[in-house]
């Protein structure tokens, strides 16, 4: 066995570059959409519901990619073919999504085009641990954190440039602005052309050259069929039984969907438990239900930090321009100020983010993984509180430095904490079942914010990224139950205290 070779700034630089376009479509998805829906007749508390495609796709699409992925060996090589991919349906999807003529087709556009999204970005983040050896990898997923801020600033800021360019920022009652309609054309355009520079200018290593490096291969996860029937009849037990509980009092409908969540994992425990399965549904959950204890810790990191961020991506819109500009009328031109002006601060955290990732390393070498991220997520979460007490709207700048820094840690640290774990023949499955908890509290969030500002907030708004900010310091807590990969002389990550 060998180990991998250290490859070039500008190699790593050349396979991390497709981030750049990924971001530009997420980051208009991110500070568009709910405004889009508003425009299209959506009320506030119905904006969650209209989210759920998102992080539903992402769940069901990136452990099928990842274990896909895993088998593929083409011309273009193994990951390549999913990057373009899903970058010409994404490119579709942006084009087709500012022009859509009601609520139902933009909630159906925003499950292609977060569905494309997710087939383009699962393979990225596998990507960098097939082609960089250990001592390399953060340097690889700093990287992307840089081009994701660097993609996230411009195309945030869009429709907000091309207003003090002259283009239109208000439109008739149900019709989108065309400052929108053009930043989703050119984003679409950016995406391509980022995406499809990495393609042609990357190469990966075959399967077999691939198995001769050294750590490449993963222990076969070993199901306890007994264990995974009992805790399945549990899961399954509970979400019917919080389904009646819903059905009861008379809550709200979205609580029903976190409910099916929960008794469908039961289901696939059982199934699995039965069947034994060893096709893609097999393995897929036998890695999930027996991953890694590092993964499982990092778990819990990722399901708060994700549910503070699903929350500011939600009600930032609705938030700023109620409280700080004094609107609720997505017609008014004091509404569409506000929206433009979340794009700005979006635009501003991920600039901050961008800085953050070349703070991060240095803050790495000191403080170690674990304490860089806990000062950084507290950082985000100190942000996201700010937000209520800050009255003028041009000082929110500053609440936008810590969520800066807990944006580039999340991209970044956890996947380093987590790299030791992942042997590259199974690195795209593992990468997609992690994404698990990236997705899981964002379906959570759609399901339980609404009800909760409607129950206990008087619906505003603004206590949505309250609850974000304490979910990023519980998530600063929990990351110091995990242990911390160290790189030793060899290159070769071992693990500390």
């Amino acid at each position: 066995m060998t180990n991998k070779p250290q490859l070039s700034f500008w190699q790593i630089w050349n396979m991390c570059f497709g981030f750049l376009g990924i971001q530009f479509g997420f980051a208009l998805q991110n500070a568009n959409v709910s405004r889009i829906f508003q425009t299209l007749g959506a009320k506030v508390d119905d904006i969650p519901v209209l989210w759920i495609a998102a992080p539903l796709t992402g769940l069901l699409v990136q452990p099928i990619v990842g274990y896909l992925s895993d088998r593929t060996w083409t011309r273009l090589g193994r990951r390549r073919p999913y990057f373009l991919a899903g970058a010409i349906l994404t490119t579709l999807a942006l084009f087709a999504m500012p022009n859509s003529p009601s609520l139902w087709i933009a909630a159906g556009l925003l499950w292609i085009m977060d569905a494309s999204i997710n087939i383009s970005m699962e393979p990225f983040r596998a990507f960098v641990g097939d082609q960089l050896p250990p001592s390399q990898r953060p340097t690889g997923y700093t990287l992307q954190s840089f081009f994701i801020g660097i993609g996230a600033v411009v195309a945030s800021m869009l429709p907000w440039i091309l207003a003090k360019c002259g283009v239109s920022n208000v439109a008739d009652a149900g019709a989108i602005p065309d400052t929108v309609r053009y930043a989703f054309y050119f984003g679409g355009l950016v995406l391509f052309l980022a995406v499809g520079w990495t393609v042609v200018s990357t190469r990966e290593y075959a399967p077999e050259q691939l198995s001769t490096f050294a750590g490449q291969h993963a222990k076969p996860a070993k199901l306890d069929a007994s264990a995974a029937r009992q805790s399945g009849l549990k899961w399954l037990a509970l979400g019917l039984a919080g389904a009646a509980g819903v059905f009861y009092f008379g809550l709200e409908r979205e609580l029903y969907l976190l409910c099916g969540g929960l008794g469908f994992y039961g289901l696939a425990l059982l199934a699995l438990s039965i069947h034994k399965s060893q096709g893609m549904f097999g393995n897929i959950m036998t890695d999930l239900y027996a991953m890694p204890d590092a993964m499982r810790r990092l778990a819990v990191v990722q399901f708060f930090s994700w549910f503070a961020l699903f929350a500011m991506w939600i009600y930032t819109t609705s938030a700023v321009t109620q409280i700080h500009f004094g609107s609720t009328d997505p017609s008014s031109a004091a509404y569409n100020d506000g929206a433009n002006w979340v794009g700005v601060l979006f635009a501003a955290y991920n600039g901050f983010a961008a800085v953050a990732a070349m703070i991060i390393p240095l803050m790495v070498r000191a403080l170690g993984l674990r304490v860089s991220h806990l000062i950084n997520v507290f950082l985000g979460g100190a942000g996201l509180l700010s937000i209520a007490v800050i009255k003028d709207p041009d000082w929110l700048l500053l609440s936008m430095v810590g969520v800066g820094f807990a944006w580039a840690s999340i991209l970044s640290l956890p996947y380093a904490l987590l790299s030791d774990n992942l042997p590259a023949e199974k690195m795209g499955i593992y990468m997609g079942i992690f994404n698990f908890f990236i997705v899981i509290p964002q379906l959570l969030a759609a399901s339980v914010l609404g009800f909760l500002l409607k129950s206990f907030f008087g619906d505003q708004p603004i206590y949505a990224l309250v609850i974000g900010g304490v979910s990023l310091f519980i998530a600063g807590l929990c990351v110091l139950r995990v242990q911390e990969p160290e790189v030793e002389g060899n290159g070769v990550l071992a693990t500390s205290k």
